[in-house]
């Protein structure tokens, strides 16, 4: 080998794909959050928290629908509010949560305190027997299910009306309060409510039933729209893509899709069924890895400075 006639070329002709006008710049002492953001590398989940920030207000700006599916941890990490601030402000138009997501909004609304030491009760079977739980919540779904309503509306409707000392905290009266949607999405058995001799299996499924075409329906008006994933890696996400393929199936224009995943890990079924296959034939998807207490408020931060910017 001849190494004096390795070919070479000048830097300045290369394709390169990181320069300094993208890096960091240091955070000073009483700076604005719009500052903070400005600061941000133009790298990987910085960047791409920004333009997912700046894709939800452009969705809402034109009146496309901004969609959170979502598992119960955050609201067991306290993200409640932050929620609820979205809808009020009308930035999430409709909201999906998993089964376990309604026994937490009840609890937090009924007793101000929700999460249970699974550790130190399952030893004994005393698990997810808590009496006030497992008998109102089933009894608001099958009052509100033989009324019409799904399960979202049953328990959101019933929070509200029953004037729980909390009821502020909980999503599900909030959303009853404004008219906006929230589907539940169960199955059956895994959530602490199906334990108790009150739970009604017919009226839990139906119930659910409901809320799946509802979600449908929702989700037919989503082209051009946002839908994040909010740390649901089961439920949430094969729900999605069923909806996603129903309203497509009859006749939706369901496309230029923003689908944002959300978690601290990123699992299969979000990656495939939320992040790739919906926006196959036009969009963009973004995972955004961390806590849910950490990346979730900082991404609403940034949309409200993109609003009012």
């Amino acid at each position: 080998m001849d190494f004096e006639k390795i070919r070479t070329y000048s830097i300045s002709d290369r394709l390169s794909k990181v320069h300094l006008e993208a890096f960091a710049s240091p955070h000073e002492k009483g700076g604005t959050f719009a500052h903070f953001l400005q600061n941000l590398p133009r790298f990987l989940a910085a960047r791409d928290l920004v333009e997912v920030a700046d894709r939800i207000v452009l969705a809402r700006k034109k009146g496309s629908p901004v969609i959170l599916g979502m598992g119960a941890h955050a609201l067991k990490v306290g993200l409640s509010p932050v929620i609820i601030d979205l809808l009020q402000q009308g930035i999430i138009t409709a909201v999906a949560m998993n089964g376990a997501c309604i026994v937490h909004d009840f609890e937090l609304a009924y007793a101000g305190s929700t999460s249970e030491d699974v550790d130190a009760a399952i030893l004994d079977g005393s698990f997810g027997m808590a009496r006030e739980t497992g008998k109102l919540l089933n009894q608001a779904i099958r009052e509100g299910v033989s009324g019409g309503l799904g399960l979202g509306a049953s328990v959101g409707r019933f929070i509200e009306e029953s004037g729980l000392p909390n009821r502020q905290i909980s999503l599900l009266a909030a959303c009853f309060r404004l008219g906006i949607p929230a589907t539940v999405h169960v199955a059956i058995g895994t959530d602490i409510i199906h334990m108790h001799p009150e739970a009604h299996g017919a009226s839990i499924g139906e119930g659910s039933l409901r809320d799946f075409r509802a979600l449908t329906d929702v989700v037919a008006g989503l082209d051009s729209g946002v839908y994040i994933n909010l740390g649901s890696a089961v439920v949430l996400p094969e729900v999605f893509l069923k909806v996603v393929t129903l309203a497509r199936n009859l006749g939706n224009a369901v496309g230029n899709l923003t689908t944002v995943n959300m978690d601290f890990v990123q699992h299969y079924r979000p990656g495939v069924n939320v992040l790739k296959r919906p926006t196959l034939g036009g969009g963009k998807a973004f995972a955004l890895t961390g806590h849910h207490e950490i990346m979730f408020p900082l991404l609403v931060a940034a949309v409200v400075e993109a609003l009012n910017g």
